[in-house]
């Protein structure tokens, strides 16, 4: 039976209605998200790919160092994207414990907890009400 040699950081980031699996392992810098290229995956939108590399600006670390895989699920690109970059944030701060404190300064620790509130019954949205009426 042959084991992995390749050693990987192991981090779950959350946003909205998305959750992201994220491996962060040494490497050439490729970005892998559901199998695909990540540019393919988020259709070439570089400001999401912008967004996923924030916590390496964060660091002034090489992206070319590391490769990272991500398993998402759930919600739109823009919640993936976050989640994502919320797991390679952990992830990079399980792989190293002296980059937390920086990456906790720029913001890239923190869960962004905004979820869509559920539609309630007797109402159009979730706290949308019918037009009232005096006579």
């Amino acid at each position: 039976m042959a084991e992995k040699a390749a050693h990987y950081h192991y981090a779950l980031g959350r946003r909205k209605s998305s959750t992201a699996r994220v491996r962060l392992m040494n490497g050439k810098g490729k970005l892998t998200v559901n199998g695909k290229d990540a540019t393919e995956y988020f259709a070439d939108s570089k400001a999401i790919m912008h967004e996923l590399m924030k916590p390496f600006a964060a660091l002034e670390m090489e992206v070319n160092k590391y490769d990272i895989s991500a398993v998402v699920s759930g919600g739109g690109h823009a919640g993936q994207s976050d989640a994502i970059r919320l797991g390679i944030a952990k992830a990079l701060a399980v792989m190293n414990e002296d980059l937390k404190g920086t990456l906790r300064r720029a913001e890239l620790l923190g869960r962004d907890s905004r979820e869509k509130e559920r539609k309630k019954y007797g109402l159009k949205g979730a706290r949308k009400q019918r037009q009232f009426t005096k006579r």
